[in-house]
């Protein structure tokens, strides 16, 4: 036994056998500044090497009985780990079977030494708490605002309409929405943290948060920032001053100071998934962090995610409906021949409105994919029409001519379909540039003008012009648009994917959202339930009977999965001592890349903690085993044994 002063640290590394707290000794010289959340450097006896380190907590002694390391440094004088957020790493980790480190990496930016200077020197004024914040008309009478004090967790439908703020820039109203809220949090002292999809959406919210709050109080945490702005904005948001902090998935580990809020907006999104490990959904980390503080919690969104709809049935979310708000005018129609260039996409009751439309504003027509060349398909049975020499995909070039492959350039004469052995093809999806063209010859006096991965736009102005957009890079238009063509939406719900539909009704519904009050939406191609789901903006009604088909078949999320990947000899073991845990079934396994097997592993919520324990268990065993080198051969590939639990790339 040690006596202290001690230091209990979290070693960054990926390695699983170091997911845990390490102790060492904390020299005299450095016992000003060895304080728990500084980053440390410490020795590895095992490795003979320094790594960096979190301080987690100090100790008087140590329970271990040999001679423990010193603490060889310490890197930075500011503590950036901050209780709440520690709590909140380890507690998702070990749902997902991962590394607290490896969620801590993805919660605190990069060091900048200057910008750490700046900040010690003059951390600056936060600026004014606001002053009576305005009611949620959209919502009963004070029901948000009582929900916001007693940390309630709700799930609220947007109101699907654009607005226009003081300042006279339009944005989405579910902008102004959760300005409000975290205005209502901040006059009250507490802080804020907001995650959205993208850029796009930090934008509107930031834009409608300068009208509620102090510029001063608002943090942006992105990717599209500069590392120094990024780790300064960080700096802020671990003082004692209330904030509110905005950014993607990421900041839901934002520190913050006297927690109120926690809000995420389109939850559905794929961008709100984390694809580093251990894949923490922003999701299940607001959740996390919102029993752990007792703050509020906000699901905001125009189409209802199943997982959340979930919650609200479990009566563990609360649903808050819509009072008073707008909901677009959805016109279902089915396909059929049409006048002008682009007829064989466009019904001629759509194609009459556009044009109609387009004499007093924008007019929004979302497609399916960027670019030009059109993907093809067989036309007897839409097989996805693939090179016979690689596997690409067969598309028209740009120039026109014969189709050929978009990998090797071969040619599609003589193609024949490998399933039904036809040799016609036919456009299947039409990229955006194409579209462009197409509608662009159809009204040859309106301005065209494409958003998309590549080109993408943030607003558009109520000048008249025909905005081809791809799904989920739609521009808002000032005024919002008159009139809203969703096309490709048969084709949309062609890819192969448990949340292909759940998705396109996402992408419909955000689309819907910025048509102006009264304006037509049309929906071309879809009916059935889908497309009732959207005409009626009943998009909760549609999630709660898909999470019932889902619970028939056991599909997320109505049970858990865990994808195990590993070799034959070592997944065979791994998944019979898996099996032994109740509520557990194993599909699989099927064979992998690189000569590896994978298995899905499905149980219950019950079972989570005892099914993410077993796969941490497995993982550490794998990685701990030790394979002395045969003389004369050369040395094994060493063991591989992956998990992902909640794996967003499962079908």
């Amino acid at each position: 036994m040690t006596a202290g002063p001690v230091a209990r640290v979290l070693v960054d590394s990926p390695l699983p056998q170091l997911d845990q707290l390490l102790d060492y000794r904390v020299p005299e010289r450095l016992a000003a500044d060895v304080v728990p959340g500084v980053r440390v450097r410490v020795p590895l006896r095992s490795g003979g090497r320094i790594a960096q380190a979190w301080v987690v907590e100090l100790a008087e002694r140590s329970e271990f009985r040999g001679e423990l390391s010193d603490v060889d440094d310490v890197v930075g004088g500011v503590p950036l780990l901050t209780p709440d957020v520690w709590r909140m790493a380890r507690a998702a980790a070990d749902r997902a079977a991962g590394n607290a480190s490896d969620i801590l990496r993805i919660a605190i930016p990069a060091r900048y030494v200057r910008a750490e200077k700046a900040w010690r020197a003059d951390p600056g004024d936060p600026g004014p708490l606001p002053a009576d914040p305005a009611p949620f008309d959209e919502y009963e009478a004070g029901r948000v605002e009582h929900g916001i004090q007693a940390g309630e967790r709700m799930a609220l439908i947007a109101d699907a309409r654009p607005v226009r703020l003081g300042s006279g820039t339009w944005v989405g109203a579910w902008a102004r929405t959760l300005a409000l809220a975290a205005a209502h949090v901040l006059a009250e002292d507490r802080s804020a943290v907001i995650a959205v999809p993208d850029y796009r959406d930090q934008e509107q919210l930031q834009a409608a948060l300068a009208e509620v709050v102090d510029p001063r109080r608002v943090l942006r945490t992105d990717a599209r920032q500069s590392g120094p702005d990024r780790f300064r904005a960080f700096l802020d948001a671990t003082g004692d001053a209330a904030r509110v902090v905005i950014g993607n998935r990421s900041t839901v580990y934002a520190p913050a100071a006297r927690l109120g809020l926690v809000a995420v907006y389109d939850d559905g999104d794929p961008l709100q998934a984390e694809p580093l490990a251990p894949g923490v959904h922003a999701r299940d980390a607001a959740l996390i962090r919102q029993e752990q503080s007792g703050a509020a919690l906000v699901f905001l969104a125009h189409s209802r995610s199943v997982e959340v709809q979930r919650l609200v049935g479990l009566g563990w979310v609360h649903e808050i409906p819509l009072r008073r708000g707008a909901r677009p005018r959805v016109v279902l129609t089915e396909q059929q021949a049409a006048t002008g260039s682009g007829g064989a996409r466009i019904p001629s009751a759509a194609w009459r409105e556009a044009q109609e439309a387009i004499a007093h504003g924008p007019v929004l027509v979302q497609v399916a994919r960027p670019g030009h060349a059109p993907m093809l398909v067989c036309d007897r049975c839409r097989e996805p029409a693939r090179c016979a020499e690689c596997g690409g995909a067969v598309v028209v070039p740009r120039s026109g001519g014969t189709p050929a492959c978009t990998l090797c350039g071969t040619t599609a004469a003589g193609w024949s379909c490998r399933v039904c052995e036809s040799t016609g093809l036919r456009a299947a999806v039409v990229g955006a540039s194409r579209t462009a063209e197409e509608l662009g010859r159809a009204f040859p006096r309106s301005r065209v003008v494409v958003s998309d991965g590549e080109r993408p736009l943030l607003r558009v102005g109520e000048e008249p012009q025909l905005v081809i957009a791809t799904r989920g890079a739609e521009p808002v238009a000032d005024g919002g648009y008159r009139a809203v063509l969703l096309l490709d939406g048969e084709r949309m719900l062609l890819r192969e994917s448990l949340r292909v539909a759940e998705d396109c009704l996402r992408w419909w519904s955000d689309a819907a959202a910025l048509a102006a009050p009264g304006a037509p939406v049309y929906l071309v191609g879809v009916g059935g339930a889908l497309g009732t789901a959207l005409a009626t903006w009943s998009q909760a009604h549609w999630a709660a009977g898909e999470l019932e088909a889902r619970r028939a078949l056991r599909f997320p999320p109505a049970v858990r999965m865990a994808s195990v990947t590993s070799s034959p000899e070592r997944l065979a073991p791994a998944l019979e001592r898996i099996r032994t845990i109740d509520g557990v079934d194993v599909l699989g396994p099927v064979p992998a890349d690189d000569g590896l097997e994978r298995a899905i592993v499905r149980f219950g919520y019950g079972a989570g903690a005892d099914v993410a324990a077993a796969l941490k268990a497995e993982a550490i065993r794998t990685a701990t085993e030790r394979r002395r080198p045969v003389a004369g051969r050369r040395p094994r590939r060493p063991p591989i044994l992956r998990v992902r639990m909640d794996d967003a790339d499962l079908p």
